[in-house]
């Protein structure tokens, strides 16, 4: 499975429960809409054997590529990280899968902030804590982009469903 197919991704069904009957989604991650699941591969440790600080940045542009196509919001526009920042709260290690939740913790006029919560399915806890900053940008003219009426309400829409509102 590459780190670009569907299956790496899910936009999460309110309430979605294993066969079991229980909730699959961690405590930690319930109020995200789009969960990422990412393999660690063996290759990506560092020299003291944890996952290589890059990594967790390539991990978080997969994911993001997934919830904003979720989104459907590469439809009239352009996306442009302007910012990102990582805060490692404890190191992984292989093997481990990750399941990464995204969320949009601000909606501005053209841009957005997205929040990502790691969490190690190895250690049962978040690992760690990631933003970027994303400016929606004209395809043709590379100005900023205001997001139309329907992509906000389809945003505020996804992340309502999971008791949550991105600040204004």
């Amino acid at each position: 499975m590459s780190p670009t197919s569907p299956e790496h991704t899910k936009v999460k069904q309110q309430n979605q429960t294993h066969s079991n009957g229980e909730d699959e989604t961690p405590a930690a991650l319930q109020h995200y809409p789009v969960i990422y699941s990412q393999v660690v591969q063996w290759g990506e440790m560092d020299a003291l054997n944890h996952l290589n600080n890059v990594v967790y940045y390539r991990y978080a542009e997969s994911a993001r590529i997934h919830y904003l196509q979720a989104l459907d919001l590469f439809e009239s526009g352009a996306m442009l990280l302007a910012h990102s920042s990582c805060q490692y709260l404890r190191p992984v290690t292989y093997p481990d899968t990750l399941l990464i939740g995204l969320r949009c913790q601000r909606l501005g006029t053209t841009s957005m902030i997205i929040e990502y919560s790691y969490y190690s399915q190895q250690q049962q806890e978040v690992v760690a804590e990631a933003e970027a900053v994303i400016v929606r940008l004209d395809n043709n003219s590379e100005h900023k982009l205001p997001w139309t009426a329907k992509e906000r309400s389809r945003l505020l829409a996804l992340e309502a469903q999971f008791d949550h509102t991105p600040e204004h």
